[in-house]
């Protein structure tokens, strides 16, 4: 409505030059042309008052699609009727003041005949401009709202996705580490079978906790893997080492939650649990310009089998899901050799500072 009367005023204020300058220059009349141009300006006060009724009828009774006979009529009528009472509002004002300085002092009633006649081009194209940017700015409003709800609903797909993404991660390693505590129980360890599962339940309280974030600093995501290593430390001993290489300053870095819990799971499965004597896991980070690295790499014994089974793991191809939905082709996750034995992970994402 605003943009209409804008664009009336406008109008507006070029007729009334336009008027001005044309009896001046063109005809060479010298008469004050100040009253004559705010007559001008002011015969279209009407029509910046019936704006928003024009506009409540083009929605209402809308011309362009689906149009009615009904809504042609009533647009018609009401064309007619605002240029009635347009027309009456310019005759009053040139009877009041004679504006053009006539010899003879104009009458209300061949003023408003007169006028009109000249007049309703010009009205149609003001009725016209009102209804065209009506439907242009609705058109627009409702493609921004059309765009909004396609991105709400998009995310909310993708945070439905994720979710049911953590949902295969977390029984996963909840029914591995289960099997580990009825092996201690047999084996007589009931110590170590207790703290594990005291280990598991914390693990487990963390992980209700931030169910609902798909992203978590990179701290978050290390102490989280922490609680996992705790576990499983106690379920291999001396068997498991492990390095951990971060660097404080990208602690602060937004990483997909749990996103090292199942690299690490995955080292120790197709590699440490293999050797009898154990061996190192190495969880390293690093950044280049915009880009994260995060590597997790183990020593232990490395076969074909092994890495086609990790290919086709579980925790692999959630984590490469969830990569995709939140970062697209921006992140990546390659596994690799790692010398003559071990293999090596490799994420790379955007770097997020939260």
């Amino acid at each position: 409505m605003a943009l209409d009367r804008r664009s009336l005023g406008a109008g507006a204020l070029f007729d009334a030059s336009q008027t001005v300058l044309v009896m001046r220059v063109v005809e060479g009349r010298q008469h004050s042309w100040l009253p004559l141009f705010a007559t001008e300006l002011a015969l279209w006060l009407p029509w910046a008052l019936a704006t928003p009724v024009i506009i409540g009828l083009a929605r209402r009774y809308p011309l362009v699609r689906d149009t009615s006979v009904r809504a042609v009529v009533v647009h018609l009528a009401a064309f007619a009727v605002i240029s009635a009472i347009v027309e009456s509002w310019s005759a009053s004002l040139q009877v009041s003041f004679n504006p053009w300085a006539n010899n003879r002092w104009p009458t209300f009633v061949n003023t408003w005949t007169t006028s009109l006649v000249f007049q309703l081009f010009t009205f149609s194209i003001a009725y016209l401009l009102i209804l065209t940017v009506t439907y242009l700015v609705d058109a627009r409003d409702r493609i921004a709202r059309q765009m909004t709800e396609a991105a709400r609903l998009n995310e909310e797909l993708s945070k439905a996705q994720l979710t049911a993404l953590r949902r295969q991660l977390e029984p996963h390693f909840m029914y591995n580490t289960l099997n580990t505590i009825a092996g201690l129980v047999r084996d007589e360890r009931n110590q170590a079978a207790v703290n594990m599962i005291v280990g598991l339940s914390e693990f487990l309280r963390r992980a209700t906790e931030d169910s609902h974030r798909a992203q978590v600093t990179l701290a978050e995501e290390v102490e989280y893997l922490q609680r996992y290593l705790d576990i499983q430390t106690l379920r291999f001993g001396d068997r498991l080492r492990v390095n951990l290489d971060i660097p404080d300053e990208l602690l602060h870095a937004k990483v997909p939650n749990l996103l090292l819990q199942p690299l690490v799971e995955n080292a120790i499965k197709h590699g440490i649990s293999k050797r009898v004597s154990g061996g190192k896991i190495r969880i390293a980070g690093t950044a280049s310009g915009n880009t994260l690295r995060l590597s997790v790499s183990n020593d232990g014994p490395c076969t074909q089998e092994d890495l086609d089974a990790t290919h086709t793991g579980v925790g692999l191809g959630n984590l490469r899901t969830r990569l995709r939905i939140l970062h697209g082709d921006a992140s990546d996750l390659v596994l690799k050799h790692a010398g003559a034995d071990g293999v090596d992970v490799v994420v790379t994402l955007p770097l997020q500072v939260a």
